[in-house]
């Protein structure tokens, strides 16, 4: 689509193997595997033999070598571990030891997580490097000269296990100014005939010794690096090596005259061994790089939350592909090849992999390439259904047919709206047993369920609420949902029998008016009746309570007119342009559905929010279940919307967050572990990302 924007990775890759041929001092490093086995599977054995022979030399490096370079904030470490995992096995498998990246490179992500340094280091990395970090922070590291550390990026786990050497880069990931000689660029080439009038060499020389003595003043070695190239750059590499080699030359022709600058040809993993041998000692941190602001009012908080829709499906992809993949063990090889067609976990493996990139889950992308992480992604979904199918038929000894709920999260599934009789079967897998509910949209009264054992499992009907019924739209008909309670052993299976009855006591009703509490033997939950919020919170094992109220609120969105700064709220940027948020509703609408099995208090806050405040007979969990949009546009106002809990615990601005789904980090209201941050953005600087939980204490 290069209407849309001019990228060809493929010819990348042909121009630099083509140049990197011409001058044995050239070097080059890749990143993404992904990219590069597109190519690589398309390659002539010759050209094939060629790039082997260029890693083998050290001339082409893989760097980082996952399947994509992944989104810190937003990831999860599990689907981390399994892109990379991806990445590595491939270069391992083509390219044997040399083909190993010894250094992680994270040069465009937005911000960076203690887990993934946690991560690299256990996975054997020698060092880290990544270009993008708070603007404030980098003046203290630069004056303090400690952008180079020592990043301890774990609390429980032994040091050295988790500690990673970590370097950030002089200039993002791009030349220094003035030195881009890609066809994408502006920069003149260096001319030098010295017969023609435009004749630049010195002035190139000059401004360069002073980029590199600057540059030295903020780096503790007498070795520093500089990247050459962009994004999208490099499909005509002579433009660059042609220069470079010139630069190089003409550069240390200057030592003859007293110069000290040695310039050369390296890599990261070149780079990190003087440092190495430097045998200095370095700044140590223990925390993270969260926030990242690059100005007084770009905090990119905003990708937290972008394209949630897109981030949810992420999510139960990555639960799909672990329940692919041990099936595919569990079932044998017939799972790949059995009655229902040829199924893999290949083509799920390959979507959930790319879809960690830092502009997919991080919801970032142009749309028409978001489209595209969530079509490969229901490509993947099919070709796993079909290996779950066979896998279950070979264990169960069973070949009924299998259908699958795709669109539960609105109340559709065909197969149980309109059937008297069928079966559920439930994987689980962890490696714990779980106790779960499940809700199927049905259109019946009263149905009989029963266990594989010819149990009977307490079920209740409920009916499908007004939110449900108008975000699905027309897609479904079920007026009810059947709710119960099963259990599935670790990395198991058990199936269920639902048959629906003719006769037997109506299904629960709705009643209009909110109760006052909603309650199992774990929890209470209590509502004003006035207003129809949440008011508070008990604990019955413990016997303590806690005042809480939750709403619904919005920021109206910076549209970058502004005196102090022209930048608007967007898909990376949160920029509210106020600190003082407008509430949608002082007060909801209720409804309230109670049963043996769970009891809902259903809430209406306007027409685009409304939210379900759900306890189950067995959870020690009080669910918020919120639906939220379409956002109303036709004020051309643009709206970040917030959920917020008001609790009487007095936290003292102390909160705390997860690192990827693992570790737990401490938070404190505007403030910053390693700096002295002057806060210019209230509340997008006080936003951090969570993959699995938050608290206060």
């Amino acid at each position: 689509r290069n209407d849309i924007q001019h990228a060809g990775v493929q010819y990348i890759l042909d121009s630099v193997v083509d140049q990197l041929l011409k001058n044995p001092d050239r070097r080059f490093i890749y990143v993404e595997a992904a990219f590069f086995y597109r190519w690589w599977k398309r390659q002539s054995s010759s050209m094939q033999q060629t790039v082997k022979q260029l890693v083998n030399e050290g001339r082409l490096e893989f760097v980082n070598g996952g399947w994509c370079m992944s989104d810190e904030a937003a990831t999860h470490y599990s689907a981390v571990i399994d892109q990379m995992t991806m990445g590595l096995r491939f270069l391992n498998e083509t390219f044997g030891p040399c083909g190993r990246p010894r250094v992680a490179w994270h040069i465009d992500p937005f911000g960076h997580a203690r887990e993934h340094a946690s991560m690299f280091a256990q996975m054997g990395y020698d060092g880290f490097f990544f270009g993008r970090l708070d603007y404030q922070d980098r003046d203290r590291r630069m004056t303090d000269k400690e952008q180079e550390l020592l990043w301890r990026a774990s609390d429980s786990l032994t040091p050295p296990m988790a500690d990673l050497f970590t370097g950030i880069l002089p200039n993002g990931y791009n030349p220094p100014d003035g030195f881009c000689w890609d066809q994408s660029c502006d920069d003149p080439p260096i001319r030098d005939d010295p017969d023609l009038e435009d004749y630049n060499v010195d002035d190139v020389v000059t401004r360069f010794l002073l980029i590199a003595n600057s540059q030295a003043l903020v780096y503790k070695t007498n070795h520093i690096i500089m990247t050459m190239g962009s994004d999208f750059q490099y499909e005509n590499a002579n433009l660059w090596y042609k220069n470079l080699d010139k630069l190089i030359r003409y550069v240390n022709a200057r030592q003859a005259h007293g110069s000290r600058v040695n310039l050369l040809y390296s890599t990261p993993s070149c780079y990190l061994q003087e440092l190495h041998r430097a045998n200095l000692t370095w700044a140590l941190k223990t925390d993270d790089f969260f926030p990242y602001a690059d100005s007084s009012h770009d905090f990119w908080t905003g990708y937290f939350t972008s394209r949630p829709a897109l981030k949810r499906y992420e999510r139960l992809s990555n639960s799909y592909l672990q329940t692919c993949n041990q099936l595919e063990v569990l079932g044998g090889p017939v799972s790949r090849n059995g009655p229902f067609g040829e199924g893999d976990s290949q083509t799920m493996k390959k979507a959930m992999a790319v879809a960690q990139h830092h502009d997919a889950v991080s919801g970032t992308a142009k749309q028409h390439v978001a489209n595209d992480y969530a079509r490969r992604l229901a490509t993947g979904w099919k070709h796993c259904q079909v290996l779950v199918s066979n896998s279950l038929a070979a264990l169960s000894g069973s070949s009924a047919e299998r259908i699958y709920c795709d669109n539960l999260n609105i109340s559709v599934c065909p197969l149980t709206e309109s059937s008297q009789k069928f079966s559920v079967t439930v994987y689980n897998p962890l490696a714990r047993p779980v106790t779960w509910p499940v809700r199927l949209p049905v259109n019946g009264t009263v149905y009989a369920v029963s266990d594989a054992n010819g149990k009977s499992v307490d079920c209740q009907v409920v009916p499908v609420s007004g939110a449900t019924r108008q975000v699905r739209r027309g897609r479904g008909f079920a007026v009810n949902e059947l709710v119960f309670q099963v259990q599935a052993p670790p990395l198991g299976y058990s199936s269920y029998s639902v048959s629906q009855l003719r006769s037997g006591p109506p299904p629960a009703s709705t009643q209009h008016r909110s109760p006052l509490a909603i309650q199992n033997k774990f929890l209470r939950a209590t509502f004003d009746p006035e207003t129809g919020l949440l008011s508070s919170l008990s604990n019955l094992e413990t016997k303590q309570t806690i005042k809480l109220t939750q709403n619904f609120y919005w920021y109206n969105a910076s549209d970058g007119n502004n005196s102090e700064s022209n930048q608007p709220s967007g898909a990376y940027i949160f920029r509210p342009n106020s600190s003082t948020p407008f509430i949608i509703s002082r007060t909801a609408k209720t409804e309230s559905v109670q049963t043996s099995v769970v009891q809902e208090v259903r809430q209406w806050f306007s027409p685009w929010v409304s939210q379900v405040v759900r306890l189950y007979t067995d959870s020690k969990a009080l669910e918020l279940e919120w639906t939220v949009g379409p956002l109303p546009i036709h004020d051309d106002l643009g709206k970040e919307v917030i959920t917020r809990l008001d609790t009487s615990i007095e936290s003292a601005g102390v909160f705390y967050t997860d690192s990827n789904g693992r570790e737990v980090l401490q938070r404190k209201k505007d403030f910053r572990p390693t700096w002295n941050l002057k806060q210019s953005e209230p509340i997008a600087g006080n936003y951090y990302p969570i993959n699995s939980r938050a608290y206060i204490k």
